[in-house]
Order: structure tokens, then sequence, then C-alpha cells
């Protein structure tokens, strides 16, 4: 990587703006996650620039909190307000001409998105917030290391899609079975390992412990249960010697709490 001149990783803040979207369209993608597509003229003026951001999504469970969410200012601030359930998710994708979102949940059968998503059909309306502010991870790197779960499969396949064609990438996924692997297209040389939770051959963090990474500079992008992501984090920093500035590791769900995507 020539590092002079080059741009570096940077966060961009955004206005914090609520929509009140329309279900357009529901795709099952494999049998635990579902596409939902939602959109609408509130949709203009949305922004994402970095493929792992977040939007948070609105789900009233009852007029009360309805009628509180269809009033609500975000100017105003959250606090001391009676808020539905909120859950952080990745656009998957949105284009501003035909003022489209996706949005792709894991159905893990609880819990309020889930719950919602399972259920949605178009002409529901679905609000959302943000996002707040986009870490955006330039182009500068020789490879990529994308490891995580389902929940962060929409933030590896839209990260793929934005990549060219003169790098390499490793990507290593958690899934429940063989039924939830997706196919992820790329310019980029791709090489995909999926670790299946119900059969594992390797658990993931012993997968990542065995990886062979390519020579040059390297980003890696870590997003699964908050603690393995620590796990999986420490195995890059000490086994295989990665820059600590060049490794972004989170949790995207804690063990007994809702999962986000």
């Amino acid at each position: 990587m020539n590092t002079a001149n080059a741009p570096t990783i940077h966060r961009v803040m955004h206005e914090i703006k609520r929509r009140k979207l329309e279900v357009l369209r529901v795709v099952e993608l494999t049998p635990r996650m579902r596409r939902i597509t939602v959109g609408g003229p509130e949709l203009a003026g949305f922004i994402s620039l970095g493929s792992d951001d977040h939007v948070k999504l609105f789900f009233p469970q009852n007029a009360e909190e309805q009628a509180m969410l269809d009033t609500l200012e975000l100017s105003a601030g959250l606090k001391n307000q009676a808020m539905p359930p909120m859950r952080d998710y990745t656009p998957r994708r949105y284009d501003l001409n035909t003022l489209e979102l996706d949005i792709d949940f894991v159905l893990h059968g609880d819990g309020p998105a889930a719950t919602w998503a399972a259920q949605a059909k178009p002409g529901q309306c679905l609000h959302i917030g943000g996002p707040r502010g986009s870490m955006v991870v330039p182009d500068i790197f020789d490879s990529y290391l994308l490891i995580g779960d389902e929940t962060a499969l929409p933030a590896i396949a839209r990260r793929l899609e934005e990549l060219p064609a003169n790098r390499r990438v490793q990507v290593v996924v958690e899934v429940q079975d063989a039924a939830e692997e997706q196919a992820l297209c790329s310019a980029a040389t791709v090489d995909v390992t999926w670790v299946q939770r119900n059969a594992p051959a390797h658990t993931l963090l012993e997968t990542v412990e065995q990886l062979s990474l390519p020579e040059g500079t390297l980003y890696a992008w870590v997003a699964t249960e908050s603690a393995l992501s620590r796990k999986v984090r420490k195995v890059l920093l000490d086994r295989h010697g990665l820059s600590e500035a060049f490794v972004k590791a989170v949790g995207y769900w804690r063990l007994d709490d809702s999962a986000e995507a």
C-alpha cells in the first residue's frame, strides 16, 4: 500500500433524520433470512457511506407507542421518552433513483425485529432513523479479511460488491447449516469459508486460527457475538500479527440479547 497522500479510514457524521417508509417487497433469501425492501418519498436524501452502517428501526408494540412514534422528532432527543423497541440494522442496498432500501433480517424466532420481519407484508410501514454516521474504509489495502455470522452477512455482502477486481478477500462466515449459505458476488477474488454451526468441522474461532493470510497490507473486519468477536480480534492480533489500526471487531449481539444485522 502506498501511503503517500493516501486517504485514510475516517468517520463522516450525518444529519439524524427519521423516515416513515412503506414495505414494497419481501423476499426469502434462505430459510432463516428475509430481505424486506422499503421505500417511499421520505427516503430522498438518505445517505450511507459505509458498508457496515446502521439504521435504527422502530417497532411499536401498542397504540400508545405507535402514536408517540408518529409525532416524534429525533432532533428533540430521545431521553425521558417511552420509546418503542429499537434495533440496529445494516442498509444492505439503497437506490435513490427508485427510492428503495433493502434490509436483511435474520429470523431467529424472538424479539421485536424478528417477529415483525416474519409477518411483514407489502403495504405495511416501517420507521427508521439514521444512519448517524459512517465509518469510511477507502480501498487502500491489498487484501481484506471479513469474518462474521448471519447478522454480519449484509455488511459483508455489501463490502464485497463495492470492491474492485484487483483485490483479494478472505471471508469466514458462521451459519446455522448449509441451507443458510448465500451466493456472495464481487469483482474481487474471493475465498469463502462457511462454518456450519449445527455440524462444525471446526468452530469459527478455530477456523480463524488456522487461516493462512495473504501478503501485503490487510484490513480485517469482524462482527459476531460480542464475546466471540473479542476472541477473534485477539487471535488476529496475537497469532496472525495484524496491525491493531487495521482490525475492526464489533459485537453485533450478545448471548441472551437480541441480534442485529
